[in-house]
């Protein structure tokens, strides 16, 4: 059932600017009716049509027509494309044509949104459709394709089926006292929820791999001037990306590069060097840098052997910043280990806190720290990632399975079925927000109009 007025839109399905082919795409009611009068000639469905796309006598182009009649088209409507030549002009002239003729520009991620809509597709599958345009990496490449085929999909829904079937037990349980079943002491309950939470933490820690595959993660390197952060930047990245001096302060703004290690990809960002300074370029850069520190997913503290290891740095950065927040991941690396004499690899600190001691410039326990950020970032290349997830895909999964722990805790210290009979309703939402099926429209406008238009 069609959930909205379909009038019929269009737009450019292909990149904008000079190429060879170009394909305007058509969908909607009036979508056959308004190409066959550009054609000049009934369409035949699934059927390459070359002819001229010509309006009142004047050919605008010549070129293919293909029709893929609703419902089984990507919209689920009546679609048809227009492969015209790829110059600015004719895409423009024929896009206007089809404005005289009744279809209006689309908005941007409107022909998905339609697909959605109409069942063709689910939300996730929408969202693979944007993920897998926008792939930085060939393994997020292939997590997209992979969620675009439903498999984070058929993982989620498996799971829904899991929680319907439980909930009808446990609420049969609830209403029909006098059936005697003993839902609390049968042992069925506790299992199947048990069954449940593990294959809810299995998916999360999938999803989490495959967001990490789709947005990277941002990842600061600070410390005292000196302290080698460009060295360890460059030596990250491969190349002389940051300039490398003995003078304190080189870096005065902030750097950034992409890398990769193992296939995980990572928003590298060199900061200024931290200490109190009367130089209005430096203070400005240290400003950014401490901006930089409280949005990063990762904070690289990056310490001096040779001549700081006696330093805190947490507190060096709170004396800095006494109103920052620090409660996100950190690594502290002391550096420059071919000066001081640490042994390259793990340090155990006083406090307990596992660190890293590396050479940046001879390359020194770089693969142990490599290795480190792996860990600190939960990614696992044994486990691939079979699909991609959006950070609002792990919100609902980390609800879901909060609303399960806490069904578990109801059943087995409480033994109070009626919560725990919410407790996955409210588990089964959760999970059902992330294929679309509890979804509001709000959040519908902005995963659409975060799409290219042609999408």
């Amino acid at each position: 059932m069609k959930l909205y007025d379909n009038d019929t839109i269009v737009a450019l399905a292909t990149a904008t600017g000079r190429g060879g082919v170009a394909i305007i795409r058509l969908s909607g009611d009036d979508a056959t009716s308004i190409a066959q009068t550009l054609t000049q000639r009934t369409l035949t469905p699934r059927y390459a049509h070359y002819c001229d796309f010509q309006l009142n006598d004047d050919i605008l182009d010549s070129g293919v027509a293909i029709y893929f009649q609703g419902p089984h088209s990507f919209t689920g409507e009546d679609i048809v494309e227009l492969q015209c030549h790829g110059g600015p002009v004719v895409v423009d002239r024929l896009i206007r044509a089809c404005n005289s003729l009744g279809a209006r520009n689309a908005r941007p991620g409107e022909f998905s949104e339609r697909a959605f809509l109409n069942d063709k597709i689910d939300l996730t599958q929408a969202e693979a459709i944007a993920d897998l345009i926008d792939s930085a990496t060939e393994a997020a490449a292939r997590n997209a394709v992979r969620s675009l085929q439903g498999v984070f999909s058929s993982k989620v829904q498996a799971l829904v089926e899991s929680l319907i079937h439980l909930r009808i037990y446990v609420e049969a349980a609830i209403d029909f006292p006098e059936e005697e079943i003993d839902f609390l002491s049968d042992g069925k309950v506790a299992t199947d929820l048990a069954d449940i939470q593990h294959d809810v933490n299995d998916l999360l820690r999938q999803a989490t791999q495959g967001q990490i595959m789709r947005d990277g993660m941002t990842v600061v390197i600070a410390g005292r001037p000196n302290a080698g952060k460009s060295s360890l930047l460059n030596a990250l990245s491969g190349r002389e990306s940051a300039i490398v001096t003995d003078i304190a302060g080189t870096t005065r703004d902030v750097l950034k590069e992409h890398v990769q290690i193992d296939g995980m990809p990572l928003h590298m960002i060199d900061t200024a060097g931290l200490r109190d300074t009367n130089d209005v370029v430096e203070k400005e850069g240290i400003k950014r840098a401490l901006q930089e520190i409280q949005e990063a997913d990762l904070l690289i503290l990056l310490v001096d052997s040779s001549t700081d290891m006696d330093e805190d740095p947490v507190a060096m950065l709170r004396d800095l910043a006494p109103e920052m927040v620090l409660e996100k991941p950190r690594l502290l690396v002391y550096n420059k280990s071919d000066k001081s004499g640490l042994t390259a690899g793990h340090v155990q600190t006083e406090n307990g806190e596992s660190t890293i001691a590396v050479s940046a410039k001879r390359g020194d326990g770089m693969d142990i720290f490599c290795q480190a950020l792996k860990d600190k970032m939960g990614y696992n290349p044994e486990i691939g990632g079979s699909f991609t997830a959006r950070r609002r895909h792990l919100e609902a999964l980390q609800e879901a399975q909060h609303f399960i722990d806490t069904g578990a805790e109801q059943l087995h210290s409480a033994a109070a079925g009626e919560l725990l009979a919410e407790d996955l309703r409210q588990a089964q939402e959760a999970l059902s927000s992330i294929t679309g099926e509890f979804t509001s429209d709000d959040l519908l406008g902005r995963i659409f109009s975060s799409f290219c238009i042609g999408k």
